[in-house]
């Protein structure tokens, strides 16, 4: 801390007793003090910046000194000050052009789509396999022979997924050809991929990681992560059993940070990597009934763009993260929810092979997210803005308060039905 001490010509008799804002104490600076009354406020401070010549009062001589409270003032630098400022200033305006040029990117990939990566040849790890998405992920990076590496907890179901992958690999065997030297023509042996399959339960942490330790003893490093397993209670919060809950938010979210930890080390290591996060836009805002469903998805993205910024931090710019968010998926999983029938046909269910096509757009061209439909780019900014009582009249309107309430209903009845035939 340096303090304005050259105050020797003025005498305590001779000092005013009025606190200036502003004055004069060397020559060539000018400093600006905040008055005494602000010092019970915030902390006081002189900001000391240089005058040039022309900038002086009167002849250009530096106008005599004149008293000021010094206690407790803080005098910056009169050369650091600027520099810091303008520094800064100048990054404010990069950081402006670089959002600008961020939107100008975005909007021209909507008239030129960016091609599609390769992912012949990598290993692919999909969790939740065995029916649903997870199926329709499987055949889909099938086909672009990728190795498959599929996980469920029912070994039956993800045998039936791999049989299914199996069939698409022998339809691409087709042998490619090359000119040999003298004119003739050479068949070249092909990359043929395989799918493996693992039964293992995400919900349990010692299974994913023993699971993933096989894998990479008998596949290989993995290159793509989907994390896909879900589950759904199906039941009201005070009717719902807490083990219930408890798997729903490890299935769904838990199960995440696990099979990242043990794949994504050697994707640092490596700079090359991708992880998909299926979650739902259940994860970006809500309804009645399913409180644990979207806890589970919301913690999900959560963790997700979490662990896209810090990714981004350690400047790996070789692995890339994709968020799925669809609206609801006619898998059966939520067999039975409506939304008010005169709007439904205009927010019909998805169709599972187009929400898969959709995400495999976004997974080729290393897209950040997608929302199936666009139409949940908007609801999402509207929650975010609007009041809440503002939202609850549009959730009424379109029947969405209550869209979950049928599906409850029908898997209560079901396991009323199920207990009954015990029973029996």
């Amino acid at each position: 801390m340096r303090l304005q001490d050259d105050m020797s010509g003025a005498t305590a008799a001779e000092q005013p007793q009025t606190q200036p804002d502003s004055l004069f104490s060397q020559p060539g600076s000018l400093v600006c003090a905040f008055p005494t009354h602000f010092l019970h406020i915030c902390a006081p401070r002189v900001c000391v910046f240089p005058l040039t010549a022309a900038n002086r009062l009167g002849d250009g001589n530096t106008p005599p000194h004149l008293p000021f409270f010094v206690s407790g003032i803080l005098c910056l630098n009169s050369q650091k000050v600027p520099v810091k400022m303008m520094m800064i200033i100048a990054e404010f305006f990069v950081v402006i052009l670089k959002v600008l040029w961020a939107f100008v990117t975005a909007g021209a990939k909507w008239v030129v789509r960016p091609k599609e990566k390769s992912v012949a040849g990598q290993v692919c790890v999909i969790t939740g396999a065995g029916s649903g998405l997870g199926r329709l992920f499987a055949k889909e990076f099938a086909r672009r022979r990728a190795t498959l590496v599929l996980w469920d907890i029912n070994s039956q179901s993800n045998e039936e997924t791999a049989e299914m992958v199996r069939q698409i690999y022998h339809e691409l065997e087709t042998p490619v050809t090359k000119d040999e030297p003298v004119g003739g023509v050479e068949e070249v042996p092909t990359f043929q991929p395989q799918v493996y399959t693992y039964v293992c339960d995400v919900g349990k942490r010692e299974s994913v990681y023993s699971t993933a330790e096989k894998v990479r003893r008998e596949v290989g490093e993995v290159d793509l992560l989907i994390n896909n397993a879900g589950v759904v209670s199906g039941h009201h919060l005070l009717e719902c059993p807490d083990e219930l809950i408890e798997r729903t938010m490890v299935v769904n979210c838990h199960a995440h940070f696990w099979t990242t930890k043990a794949f994504l080390p050697k994707m640092l290591e490596l700079n090359h990597g991708h992880i998909i996060t299926v979650a739902s836009s259940l994860g970006l805002f809500s309804t009645a009934g399913v409180e644990d469903y979207c806890a589970s998805k919301f913690g999900a993205i959560g963790f997700h763009e979490s662990l896209s910024h810090e990714i981004k931090a350690s400047e790996k710019d070789g692995i890339n993260m994709t968020l799925v968010c669809p609206y609801l998926v006619n898998t059966g999983m939520f067999k039975g929810c409506r939304i008010r029938k005169e709007i439904e046909p205009f927010l019909p269910p998805l169709n599972p092979e187009f929400c898969v096509k959709q995400a495999m757009t976004a997974i080729l061209t290393d897209q950040p997210m997608i929302c199936t439909p666009r139409i949940i780019y908007m609801v999402n900014f509207m929650k975010s803005i609007l009041p809440f009582e503002a939202i609850v009249c549009m959730y009424r309107f379109l029947g969405a308060d209550k869209c979950m309430y049928p599906f409850l209903a029908q898997r209560k009845e079901a396991m009323n039905n199920n207990e009954a035939k015990n029973g029996i």
